[in-house]
């Protein structure tokens, strides 16, 4: 088993400064894979989408406050990314190389995951059966982002790091955390 823990970084856009913190850990079994987010801050100033009665598979959910998750094989091009609504609805998409060949992956049917709700926090919680897309002996990279809606519409993007001179979560030198 292997587990990081890791703290999102800002990117440094448009005069769009909040005091807020976003942490996490993520954590492999060798079929498992656990990632959980946790956003610090006064709640009231961010736009949370509302809790959806029946999640569902849904796309373009980074255009409000969503959490994703990008995984790439070493050695190859290879990567899928996953997307997290505080909704609970949900997107897993597998692309061939950077941006190139995007298809929604049919691995998974379903991808529940927990969403707590607080005044000052909101906490996101997945864990999966990684063995649906990933052997157990590959070892992966990973990168964890996320994107936050003030509520007057504004975007914030947040990231391990920010390898380019935009916000691009598909950089694959973004993806830094390894684990096997």
């Amino acid at each position: 088993m292997s587990s990081k823990n890791f703290s999102l970084k800002h990117f440094p856009s448009a005069g769009i400064l909040f005091n807020y913190k976003v942490t996490g850990n993520v954590k492999r079994d060798p079929n498992t894979l656990s990632i959980s987010y946790s956003l610090f801050g006064a709640m009231a100033e961010i736009a949370v989408p509302l809790h959806a009665e029946i999640p569902s598979r849904k796309n373009n959910l980074w255009e409000e406050t969503c959490f994703e998750c990008f995984l790439g094989l070493i050695n190859s091009e290879q990567y899928w990314e996953f997307n997290l609504s505080p909704a609970g609805h949900w997107n897993v998409y597998r692309f061939k190389a950077y941006r190139k060949g995007m298809q929604e992956e049919p691995a998974f049917s379903s991808l529940p995951f927990s969403v707590v709700r607080k005044s000052d926090a909101l906490l996101l919680s997945l864990k999966f059966d990684l063995a649906k897309i990933i052997p157990a002996d590959q070892a992966i990279k990973v990168g964890a982002s996320a994107v936050i809606k003030s509520i007057d519409g504004k975007a914030s993007y947040w990231a391990l790091t920010h390898p380019a001179p935009q916000p691009d979560f598909h950089q694959r030198n973004s993806f830094i955390v390894e684990l096997r």
